[in-house]
């Protein structure tokens, strides 16, 4: 893996500290929510963020579906406390079975 800049690293701490705070929310307010990970290219960032809520079975996620659009604001209005402006929240957050291994 390719070391990162100064700046991919400031980048990697921002993401890393948005996405630790929203998974203890989600744990805290959703049932089944296993955990938060995130994917980015970090010289496509903001646009290539991806954080991901894992669950643990199918109909937990479904029972968290409706809340989908919740939890993108937040990590919208997260990321602009930090001074990163998403332009589509609908594309960095979503909702999965997967792992990040898979």
């Amino acid at each position: 893996m390719k070391k990162l800049s100064k700046v991919q690293q400031k980048q990697q701490t921002l993401v890393m500290s948005v996405a630790d705070m929203l998974e203890e929310q989600a744990r805290n307010e959703i049932p089944g929510m296993v955990q938060c990970w995130f994917d980015v290219e970090y010289h496509l960032f903001p646009g290539s963020l991806l954080l991901c809520f894992q669950f643990e079975d199918e109909p937990a996620l479904e029972a968290a579906k409706p809340d989908l659009l919740k939890w993108q604001k937040r990590l919208s209005a997260a990321m602009l406390k930090k001074g990163v402006i998403l332009k589509d929240m609908r594309k960095h957050l979503t909702f999965t079975l997967l792992g990040p291994e898979d």
